[in-house]
């Protein structure tokens, strides 16, 4: 996360230069991004973390230690890490006695422990005094500024569910699935070795009544994808066809052809062909 040098001008003019020291433990974006403000409000801040070590990411004028040196130079703690990383603060139960506790974290789902956040921390740490604070204002928000914040919460407009595109995109991934997996069966089938075991009549099955569902479920597949796109004419650059339209031309071309066949008047005399069957000549 860039730095926002413009929010480290003091927020007031006749701020003191340093008033009392508060500790964060945590070196991460809401960290650094709370002790910035805070250090604009004249504030002295000291970093508690596992690598003492100074960035070019932490603020200017704050100090970086060890929790345990952090948590001596100041009576209230924010605790800026999260929930899995708290069992370190078991070992500084001397150290926190009777000091502040800030709670900052946010759990990921609704009732994802049997306490909140604060609950397990007080738990851990019985003789510091916890407290909940700073967990509905994220780091971006603490950098940029209120003005900023107030327009993303304002831009942040939750779209209702249109139940059109999920029934069209759950029938595309639905069609694509089976269609695939009747055309490996295909493949399978075309074997050598499997189609010398298989009857004439199971081979033809095969090749034939599932070879045309195939075709029809990878064609559905292709036109739920394509949807509404085939009436864009935007999506007819240089006046051409996208690939997938193209690839629709045969199947669609043999489809229209085997549906007009399976008319009676057209399949009946087709079949007797296949049989053997022959027009009498006129002199016979």
């Amino acid at each position: 996360m860039k730095n926002n040098f413009s929010n480290m001008v003091p927020l007031t003019e006749d701020s003191p230069k340093k008033q009392e020291t508060v500790c964060i433990f945590g070196t991460g974006d809401f960290g650094r991004s709370l002790g910035y403000k805070m250090m604009q409000c004249g504030y002295s801040i000291v970093f508690g973390s596992r690598n003492a070590q100074t960035s070019s990411l932490i603020p200017k004028g704050a100090e970086v230690l060890s929790h345990t040196e952090a948590a001596q130079k100041s009576g209230i703690i924010i605790v800026a890490i999260q929930r899995q990383h708290y069992n370190f603060l078991a070992e500084l139960t001397e150290v926190l006695q009777g000091k502040i506790l800030v709670d900052v974290s946010n759990n990921l789902k609704i009732n994802q422990y049997p306490e909140s956040n604060a609950e397990y921390l007080a738990l851990l740490v019985p003789g510091a005094k916890v407290v909940k604070a700073f967990n509905t204002v994220s780091a971006w928000a603490l950098q940029s500024g209120t003005l900023d914040a107030s327009r993303q919460i304002n831009s942040n407009k939750t779209d209702p569910f249109n139940n059109v595109n999920g029934w069209i995109s759950d029938s595309y991934v639905a069609l694509g699935i089976l269609g695939f997996f009747l055309f490996v069966l295909l493949g399978i089938t075309s074997l050598p070795s499997v189609s010398n075991s298989v009857n004439w009549r199971e081979f033809r099955f095969v090749q034939s009544k599932l070879g045309y569902v195939t075709l029809i479920l990878c064609t559905a597949h292709t036109l739920v994808y394509g949807g509404k796109r085939f009436l864009n004419p935007s999506m007819y650059r240089w006046y051409l066809p996208a690939a997938y339209m193209l690839s629709l031309i045969v199947p669609c071309i043999v489809l229209v052809i085997k549906f007009v066949l399976v008319f009676p008047c057209l399949d009946r005399p087709l079949t007797q062909i296949r049989q053997g069957w022959e027009r009498n000549s006129s002199g016979s």
